[in-house]
């Protein structure tokens, strides 16, 4: 079983203050943790190419790509440049547009070596994050949506006609859901801390769906009950959706020790995750996977549990 990581330096070069919880030491918490448990030599890292314009638009608005490209801060010499707030939480500074791009092409790179058979499958370490940036607009921490744009790779280039997304963060993923809200290719699957930002996806009609299962559960939800709904309301849909290719919005901010959300996962509960999916995959998909970052701000917490996800990813267990 080959894994590749896909990263790049300029997705350390984005940054939204020092207070921000979504920040650049994630990355490199995640490269230490993959060091220290001793997998980094099993894996094969390969650098993330920029994206298209064109994969970017299979997705987004015009308006919501330029909004990003356009009001970048200029770069001064030997001085912070500053920031321009797309939202109350979201910032783009000199290198947003370019870890931005990373990131996506990132998610385009993995998805066309795994379905060319390069590699079995891959994880993407980017940021920023991507799962709640909307057709339309960027929002939480996300400029676009890095897993959306890898599926709509998979079905419009190499014409997939079934791939699932799965989302495990603690957020629901409202940008995923809303561009594939009518589109019976794509099956989505996620939990999320309800209530809770960004507010979405327990509405009356948009918890299960023809291509949907969103499943809302309570603060504190321990991993057993997310293990219990996976099994009685994901993977029944997952079997009948025979996917061809899974995508995953690998969110870690549901583990107990991180402040962000208010859920009680650890890292076994995500490697659990990551064996399901690993056997759909099998099953239906050749065990194509690209799985892409999204939250997790813990350093210890979020390093810990991607190497618990990546070591399952790679067969290492």
């Amino acid at each position: 079983m080959t894994t590749a990581i896909y990263t790049h330096p300029d997705c350390k070069r984005h940054e939204m203050g020092k207070w921000h919880p979504e920040s650049p030491e994630r990355l490199v918490a995640i490269e230490d943790q993959l060091i220290a448990a001793r997998i980094d030599r099993l894996l094969s890292y390969q650098e993330a190419p920029e994206a298209e314009i064109a994969s970017l638009r299979r997705v987004h608005t015009e308006n919501a790509v330029a909004l990003v490209r356009d009001h970048v801060p200029v770069l001064l010499a030997d001085q912070h440049s500053g920031y321009y707030p797309l939202d109350s939480d979201t910032s783009l500074n000199a290198y947003s547009w370019k870890a931005a791009l990373r990131a996506a092409g990132a998610a385009v790179a993995a998805t066309e070596a795994v379905l060319t058979g390069k590699f079995n499958n891959a994880f993407c370490a980017i940021r920023p994050p991507g799962h709640h940036a909307r057709p339309s607009e960027s929002m939480g921490f996300c400029l676009f949506n890095n897993v959306a744009i890898a599926a709509m790779h998979a079905l419009q280039v190499h014409g997939l006609q079934r791939v699932a997304i799965v989302d495990f963060d603690v957020h629901h993923g409202n940008g995923t859901d809303e561009a594939f809200l009518n589109e019976p290719r794509v099956l989505m699957v996620s939990f999320f801390q309800h209530p809770f930002y960004p507010y979405t996806g327990a509405e009356a009609g948009q918890i299960h769906r023809p291509n949907a299962v969103n499943v809302p559960v309570p603060a504190r939800t321990k991993g057993h009950v997310v293990r219990q709904l996976i099994t009685e309301q994901w993977l029944p849909a997952l079997h009948a959706h025979r996917p061809e290719m899974i995508f995953i919005s690998a969110g870690f901010d549901a583990h107990r020790e991180d402040d962000i959300g208010q859920m009680d996962l650890v890292e076994e509960d995500y490697a659990w995750m990551t064996k399901q999916m690993m056997a759909i995959a099998t099953e239906y998909a050749h065990g194509r996977i690209v799985s892409c970052l999204e939250g997790g701000y813990n350093l210890s917490a979020l390093g810990r549990s991607v190497a618990a996800h990546v070591r399952v990813l790679a067969e290492l267990d």
